[in-house]
């Protein structure tokens, strides 16, 4: 298919795809779908051959969020049945940072539910840095914290932190329907504060939450705008008790698709399969590898993920190899900015963009759902949206709470 065919091209060039090829790709049909993951395939393997980088998340303080983001089981008046605890000791983080480093994972995400850190917050959370960085060498430490106030990123930078998460989950335009207590520019100005400090800018997006094709193809447009080294894409997990608790309209194949257009349009980035890929590729997820060269290990935050030895085995039995601690994941152009810092964006250093640097953004991460212009040229969007797959049974079965692990006297899955 010619589509495709020019994708690829685009892909080993970073070249930026139109809006409307970006649209097509989410519009093609199920006997296309082999297809359409293998020419996204090869745009994977040339930037990121056939590693999988591992990630393992520890909740250092879960529930009892001020926020109200309609997709969180932590949010403001839920009722979802989920583990609460106030913020983990130093050396509980460790512990439960160690079991998923001794499980293969490079990167351990440290994430707290709230709006935002405090001063005295950070504080906390470079003890737990430290801490995991003391008694795991070579590990990567990225923190999640929430919106960031000024000078908070450069601290977390100089206790150690290596990168920083704040998705933008959705598309500007629809942000206020998911979330009314902050707004879509809060967390893109988050994502500019963290790259700005030095670190590594990991900022992703939410499917299934009800969103169009438009509005898929709008926030990875945005991310692109954004740059930041890693895109983790989350298919909605709908936990009972949240306002999005009925929302089950991904298939595996609408969430191949999805993964495709991302890897086309942010190439040589670290894309990584988040929440929900149990529950919605089911089956499907060694298919998905050939998409994304990152996953999570084990549990998510508050519900639990595939058995930590079954990912493993997973990623081997697809062909795939666990990337070692000592490899670099991101391509070389990418990895020389990542370790000295973006700065201003000159010349080709600072990611996907073709040219120079990073076109109109703020010198920004890659995330959000800013919908501020993008890197080259764009055709006008097009009203090629697919219909919403209706999904014949329901798989909540898939969706468990976690009650082990990081809050637990449980052993964590790793």
């Amino acid at each position: 298919m010619d589509l495709l065919n020019t994708l690829v091209d685009k892909g080993l060039r970073r070249e930026l795809p139109t809006r409307a090829e970006a649209l097509a790709v989410l519009a093609t049909s199920d006997d296309d779908l082999l297809d359409v993951v293998a020419a996204a395939g090869k745009v994977r393997r040339h930037w990121f051959g056939r590693r999988v980088k591992l990630n393992y998340l520890v909740n250092l303080k879960s529930g009892l969020c001020p926020e109200d983001c309609s997709y969180c089981s932590q949010r403001l008046g839920s009722k979802a049945d989920i583990l609460k605890y106030t913020w983990l000791k130093p050396d509980d983080a460790s512990k439960a940072a160690a079991a998923g480093v001794a499980g293969g994972a490079k990167r351990v995400c440290l994430v707290a539910s709230g709006r935002g850190p405090t001063d005295r917050d950070v504080d906390r959370v470079a003890g737990t840095i430290k801490a995991i960085k003391d008694q795991n060498e070579g590990v990567e430490v990225c923190a999640c914290l929430g919106l960031l106030s000024d000078g908070q990123a450069d601290r977390l930078r100089e206790a150690g932190a290596d990168a920083y998460n704040h998705n933008l989950n959705t598309s500007e335009s629809t942000y206020g329907d998911i979330t009314t207590t902050h707004t879509y520019a809060d967390r893109v100005d988050t994502v500019q504060k963290a790259h700005a400090a030095g670190l590594s800018a990991c900022s992703g997006l939410i499917a299934g939450m009800g969103e169009t094709d438009e509005d898929l193809v709008d926030v990875v447009f945005s991310l692109r705008d954004l740059d930041p080294d890693s895109v983790p894409v989350n298919f909605l997990i709908p936990m009972e008790g949240t306002p999005l608790a009925q929302e089950w309209h991904l298939t595996p194949q609408r969430c191949l698709r999805i993964l495709a257009m991302v890897r086309f349009v942010c190439p040589d980035v670290e894309v990584r399969i988040a929440g929900g890929r149990e529950v919605h590729l089911r089956t499907m997820q060694p298919l998905a590898l050939n998409l994304a060269n990152s996953i999570f290990l084990g549990d998510y935050l508050t519900s639990e993920g595939q058995a930590g030895h079954t990912d493993l085995e997973m990623i081997a039995d697809a062909g795939f190899e666990v990337e070692g601690a000592g490899e670099v994941t991101l391509p070389e152009h990418r990895a020389a900015v990542a370790t000295g810092g973006c700065g201003s964006h000159e010349s080709a250093g600072c990611g996907s963009h073709e040219g120079a640097g990073c076109g109109s953004t703020e010198g920004a991460g890659c995330g959000g759902h800013e919908g501020a212009g993008v890197c080259g040229s764009s055709a006008p969007a097009t009203s090629t949206s697919a219909p919403v797959p209706q999904v014949d049974e329901v798989r909540r079965d898939l969706v468990s709470v976690r009650r082990r692990g990081a809050g637990t006297d449980l052993a964590p899955n790793a």
